[in-house]
């Protein structure tokens, strides 16, 4: 029978992990796209932080392990959903592209200087529209910036995993840069003064 303060341990553990759920399923979703794919990664990611808690060291924060965690199970679902179905990498029929960019690649107009942007890092409100433009990638744009940025996979593992070659890597990374550029001068650090 397991004694009071195991019980205590048990119930604090729970408590913890279960405070992480919404972070874990926005991230999640945030790479899937897919809610009921998300709900099964951080279920996945729980229950295996609850089997492996005896492991934890405390060399990390507990929220650091368990997002660890979920990156290993984020990346079982994107394996196991890959063979399952295809994804629609069709991203030239773009009307945000013909907007932002004239026919020579350059901008329409020139970002306006972001004059403090370690200050607006350090606000909450920034992550909240940072994670808003993020969801607003393209499918496989964001698919791709996520598995690099997020899940800090390299070149060579986002080719496999995708099908796609290093050039399609690159070029989908440098347009999901410039699109989180636009969105964020658009959302959070204001319209141009020009």
């Amino acid at each position: 029978m397991p004694t009071k303060a195991a019980t205590n341990d048990s119930a604090e553990l729970h408590a913890r992990i279960e405070a992480l759920r919404p972070t874990l399923l926005r991230l999640a979703q945030l790479q899937l796209r897919n809610l009921s794919w998300a709900e099964d990664a951080v279920s996945e990611t729980l229950l295996a932080a609850l089997e492996g808690a005896a492991r934890f060291s405390g060399k990390s924060q507990f929220k650091t392990w368990v997002v660890g965690i979920l990156k290993h199970k984020v990346l079982d679902q994107l394996r196991l959903r890959q063979r399952e179905c295809g994804y629609d990498s069709d991203e030239n029929d773009d009307p945000l592209e013909d907007l932002m960019f004239k026919a020579d690649g350059h901008f329409q107009t020139v970002p306006q200087n972001w004059d403090a942007p370690a200050a607006a890092l350090q606000q909450r409100q920034f992550f909240e529209v940072l994670e808003t433009c993020m969801e607003l990638l393209p499918g496989q744009i964001g698919r791709v910036f996520l598995m690099r940025e997020w899940l800090e996979l390299d070149t060579k593992a986002i080719c496999q995993e995708l099908r796609i070659s290093p050039t399609n890597v690159w070029q989908m990374l440098s347009r999901a840069r410039l699109r989180l550029r636009e969105c964020l001068q658009l959302n959070w650090f204001g319209p141009s003064s020009s």
